[in-house]
């Protein structure tokens, strides 16, 4: 497993991030701490988590999740082994994060409570890094917008400002409850912009942004790639997998018992028009060169100059190691590259 700078931070995490949305809901407390007994074996010394999570977000499972991770640092007393990164809700009308119930918004009081509740359900004292799931101002959700539409930018007069949140953060900072910081589904305009407050006020700098980044969706290569390269804010891909679609296990619209779209029919993200299309040419792309077509998508985002570490999410233990192990096997040979790249210049970004 290879290791790589966190942002400007002296920390280095893994390549490959352990994704543990699902547990709670698709995993059990025992398979969650199975895998990450496993990923730790593995090298895996990054692990990503939410106080939403599991998925999908229920007021009866949030910070299940959590609490699954806590009860696994409770019994191993291993806590120093892992950097551990977790979340906070953006702007939003789920009420049910807060006591007393109320909508999200990323303010002091809000942030605060995320992050006690986070930590208490966490066991530990502290978060490696701090994340903002999404932004406070209104913005699309996904780095890839299949409808464009300019009043979805527009600001609304009870934003919390760029500013506040990081002078909020920078109190968690300075009370040694976070060490670092960093953002989720935003853009480059966004991150920029906490860039320039945290350098013109002495606030804390953003060290990664947690975006969607896969073959179905390389639009992070644009604009995002130019920050990595001259403010190294690293990504933490998620979804490399798209939700299981690359893996092909979806075409034809087969419905494979157990798998996350056939439970909850949360798939939409990756069912746009051309989507089918794309991922059956990935897939062909993979049976030529003898490849497992997840181990290859995996592969894929993990090898970008601009990753950091590549958020897997697994439901089972031999996924996972396909993840895992199988896309150590795969070489990004110039000819596989090429093949790869001819299908994005024919089926484009078709999904958010």
């Amino acid at each position: 497993m290879s290791h790589r700078p966190l942002g400007r931070t002296d920390l280095s995490v893994s390549d490959i991030c352990l994704g543990t949305m699902t547990w709670g809901q698709q995993n059990t407390e025992a398979e969650g701490h199975a895998q990450m007994d496993y990923a730790l074996d593995q090298g895996v010394n990054f692990f990503d988590t939410a106080e939403l999570y599991s998925i999908p977000p229920k007021a009866e499972t949030q910070g299940s999740t959590e609490r699954i991770i806590g009860s696994w640092f409770a019994a191993r007393r291993n806590r120093d082994k892992v950097i551990l990164a977790s979340k906070t809700i953006g702007r939003s009308q789920m009420t049910w994060f807060r006591d007393p119930p109320q909508e999200g918004r990323l303010d002091k009081a809000q942030m605060t409570y995320a992050l006690e509740s986070s930590l208490k359900r966490l066991r530990t004292d502290y978060i490696d890094l701090y994340q903002l799931h999404w932004p406070e101002r209104p913005a699309p959700w996904g780095s890839n917008p299949t409808r464009f539409n300019i009043d979805s930018f527009k600001p609304l007069p009870d934003e919390n400002s760029i500013e506040s949140q990081l002078e909020v953060l920078q109190g968690f900072v300075k009370a040694g409850k976070v060490r670092h910081i960093g953002l989720s589904n935003e853009s480059a305009w966004g991150t920029m912009r906490f860039l320039f407050a945290a350098e013109s006020k002495g606030l804390p700098r953003v060290q990664t942004v947690q975006n969607a980044y896969n073959l179905l969706n390389r639009t992070y290569d644009v604009a995002m790639a130019e920050v990595f390269l001259r403010e190294q804010v690293g990504l933490l891909a998620y979804s490399p997998l798209a939700q299981g679609f690359l893996s092909g296990k979806y075409l034809g619209g087969a419905r494979p018992a157990g798998a996350r779209t056939t439970l909850f029919d949360r798939g939409q993200r990756y069912q746009t028009p051309g989507a089918e299309q794309a991922i059956a040419d990935y897939v062909a792309v993979a049976a030529r060169h003898g490849l497992d077509p997840s181990a290859m998508a995996v592969a894929f985002v993990t090898s970008r100059p601009f990753t950091t570490s590549n958020i897997i999410g697994a439901t089972s233990l031999a996924q996972l190691k396909v993840c895992i192990e199988g896309s150590r096997a795969v070489t990004m040979t110039p000819e596989l590259l090429a093949d790869l790249d001819a299908v994005h210049q024919l089926r484009g970004n078709p999904c958010p």
